[in-house]
C-alpha cells in the first residue's frame, strides 16, 4: 500500500508500509455469519412486525459496531516506516495519528505465536526512548521481514554503514 506521498518530507523515502494482517477480519466476519442466521432463525420462529422491528433494529446496531467498525478501522490504519520516522495512522472522518523520529527508536523486536505463524503474521515491538517504553503492533505480516528491513534502516541512521578506512 502506497504512503501519499505529500505527507513526506524532502529527502524521505518509505522503508516498509503495511496494515494489520487480513486475519483481523475473522472475528467480524463470524460475527455476521452468526447475526444473518440469527436474523433469519427469528423470523421464521416469530411472524409479529414488532418483533421482526426490533430484531432488524438490533442487527443493525450489532453490525454497525462489531462488523462494520472493524472493517473501517482495518481499512483505515496503516503503520509506515521512512528513513527517518514510524507513523502510524488511523481514522475515517476523525484521523489520528502517532510519529516517532527513527533516532528515538532503541530497537525493533518481533513475537511470533501458534496462530501468527500459520497466518504468517506476529507482533511487531517498537521501542522507543519516550516515557510509553514501546509500541505494540499486533498482527503485521512477515514480520521477520520488516522487522529486519526497519533494523537495517536503524543501523544506517546510526552510521553503521560507514567505513573507516583510517584516513
Amino acid at each position: 500500500m502506497a504512503f501519499p506521498s505529500n505527507l513526506l518530507n524532502e529527502g524521505e523515502r518509505v522503508v516498509v508500509s503495511t496494515r494489520t494482517h487480513p486475519k483481523a477480519l475473522i472475528g467480524p466476519a463470524l460475527v455476521f455469519v452468526l447475526l444473518v442466521a440469527a436474523v433469519i432463525a427469528l423470523s421464521r420462529v416469530t411472524d409479529s412486525t414488532v418483533v421482526g422491528a426490533i430484531t432488524g433494529a438490533v442487527a443493525v446496531l450489532v453490525a454497525l459496531w462489531w462488523v462494520l467498525r472493524p472493517v473501517v478501522l482495518w481499512l483505515t490504519t496503516t503503520y509506515t516506516f521512512t528513513n527517518r520516522r514510524f507513523i502510524k495512522r488511523s481514522g475515517f472522518i476523525s484521523k489520528e495519528g502517532r510519529t516517532i523520529p527513527l533516532n528515538r527508536i532503541s530497537g525493533v523486536d518481533f513475537e511470533i505465536g501458534v496462530i501468527d505463524r500459520i497466518f504468517g503474521c506476529g507482533t511487531l515491538v517498537v521501542s522507543d526512548a519516550s516515557t510509553d517504553g514501546s509500541v505494540l503492533l499486533h498482527d503485521i505480516p512477515r514480520v521477520e521481514q520488516i522487522q529486519l528491513l526497519v533494523a537495517d534502516e536503524l543501523h544506517r541512521l546510526s552510521g553503521g554503514d560507514r567505513r573507516d578506512d583510517g584516513s
